[in-house]
């Protein structure tokens, strides 16, 4: 598993953050780690993007690769349509992974929003550069109410492109959850098939880096290098 793409159900979930403790657990497994942002929009140029943030709180051994930059918070395609800048090609965003997979033991590519949001103007999408990849896609979800219905349409996605789909990691795990959360802790598997493979802590981000790389192990299955328990958690928090 060279190449993992990270994928939301929407915006403004944790995506970011699930990609940096990722990113940080790996690194302290002994693994090299690559994370590729295709395309950053939202930011001006001398703004830190999320590649910037992965780095800030993994740490600096990690290497970071952005493709594309587009001022406004928008789809890559519109975003680029609207500057007049170029969009991203799937096979542009695949050939970066693949340079980046030769010298690295981990790459994570993190995607604009959902799986399904539009790089180019032919459609092509984030399941694209996947697809050329044969890479493994890791839904990131929020942990609430509406939540089982976007997972299980991003899980039916990747199956119907072909694709398979990794796991589910919950991008903000509240302090104090309420009964939609705790019972979506069993749902969000039996909805979508994919295994639970994590939950962050809400509010991770601001966390001192080097707190944020001695815990991030805790929120996350040791399939992506971590010590979390899915099992655990649910006793943790019954419904």
């Amino acid at each position: 598993m060279t190449v993992v793409m990270v994928s939301g159900t929407g915006t403004e979930i944790g995506k970011t953050v699930v990609t940096s403790a990722v990113a940080a657990a790996a690194l302290a497994a002994g693994r090299s780690v690559a994370v590729l942002k295709p395309a950053q929009t939202g930011v001006t140029p001398d703004e830190p993007g999320d590649a910037a943030e992965a780095v800030r709180l993994a740490g600096p051994a990690m290497t970071a690769v952005e493709l594309a930059r587009y001022p406004e918070p928008l789809a890559p395609d519109t975003a680029a349509r609207r500057a007049g800048l170029a969009t991203l090609s799937p096979a542009e965003i695949a050939q970066a992974a693949e340079r980046l997979s030769a010298d690295h033991d981990l790459v994570l590519v993190e995607g604009a929003g959902g799986l399904l949001v539009r790089f180019d103007a032919d459609g092509n999408t984030l399941a694209d550069a996947a697809r050329l990849l044969g890479a493994p896609t890791l839904v990131v979800a929020p942990a609430g109410l509406g939540t089982l219905n976007s997972t299980a349409l991003t899980a039916e996605a990747l199956r119907a492109r072909g694709l398979t789909g990794l796991g589910v990691v919950i991008g903000s795990w509240p302090e104090q959850p309420d009964l939609a959360a705790r019972c979506n802790l069993a749902d969000l598997p039996a909805v979508s098939g994919l295994p639970l493979l994590g939950a962050v802590p809400q509010g991770s981000g601001g966390l001192d880096p080097q707190a944020f790389r001695r815990a991030c192990p805790g929120w996350l299955d040791p399939t992506l290098s971590g010590t979390w328990s899915a099992e655990s958690f649910l006793a943790a928090w019954p419904a």
